[in-house]
């Protein structure tokens, strides 16, 4: 969970901007929670991430800018009301990101083992945890924008996920890659980042 200072709003057509003090990296389709401020409290899910003044809607429905005035760190959202001048504001905005695209089950199925202690189911979920993270992260990084945070957008985006968290389970003791007995570096069988990278669409033109 992220918690950004709030600095100025303004609703315009039944929709409101609201200007962070610092950049973030929420994105389109993300949800937020706007609390603290005055008239603009709520949970909403962003539309869009101006980077000019907004001045309202247009007949067709679209967004209208002056793109001659530059104001960054802004999210426009759905806010029903009176319209409001853009103007100083305190508050916060509260962006929660938990991805569950995978479950512990998920990679335990695809190690093909049973759990031996109470340490090792956690240590499962920590990774599965973290995979979920990662992957959600990576593809947002790569422009995936507007996916949910329950459902993997795809079987090979699951799998790849499955298989990062296959990977940071496996690697558990080791000093820098998949723990083995033998004496030479070797291949880990969970498949290689390439493969994973492939499988989440990231690092390559998109294809969802």
């Amino acid at each position: 969970m992220a918690t950004f200072t709030v600095t100025h709003t303004q609703r315009v057509d039944g929709y409101a901007v609201v200007q962070t003090l610092e950049a973030t990296e929420i994105g389109i389709g993300q949800s937020i929670t706007v609390a603290g401020t005055t008239g603009f409290n709520g949970t909403f899910t962003v539309l869009a991430v101006p980077v000019y003044a907004f001045t309202g809607v247009d007949t067709e429905g679209d967004f209208t800018y002056d793109t001659d005035v530059l104001i960054p760190n802004q999210l426009l959202v759905a806010s029903a009301g009176s319209d409001v001048a853009r103007d100083a504001m305190s508050g916060t905005i509260t962006w929660t990101q938990t991805c569950t695209w995978i479950v512990a089950a998920d990679v335990l199925s695809w190690l093909g083992i049973s759990v031996a202690t109470a340490n090792d189911t956690a240590f499962v979920g920590v990774c599965t945890d973290a995979a979920n993270a990662w992957a959600y992260k990576a593809r947002q990084m790569a422009g995936y924008q507007g996916e949910s945070l329950s459902t993997a957008p795809s079987s090979a985006v699951k799998l790849g996920t499955i298989m990062y968290a296959a990977a940071l389970y496996r690697e558990r003791g080791s000093v820098d890659s998949f723990a083995s007995f033998g004496d030479m570096a070797m291949t880990a069988p969970t498949g290689s980042m390439g493969q994973i990278m492939r499988l989440l669409g990231v690092r390559r033109a998109q294809v969802a």
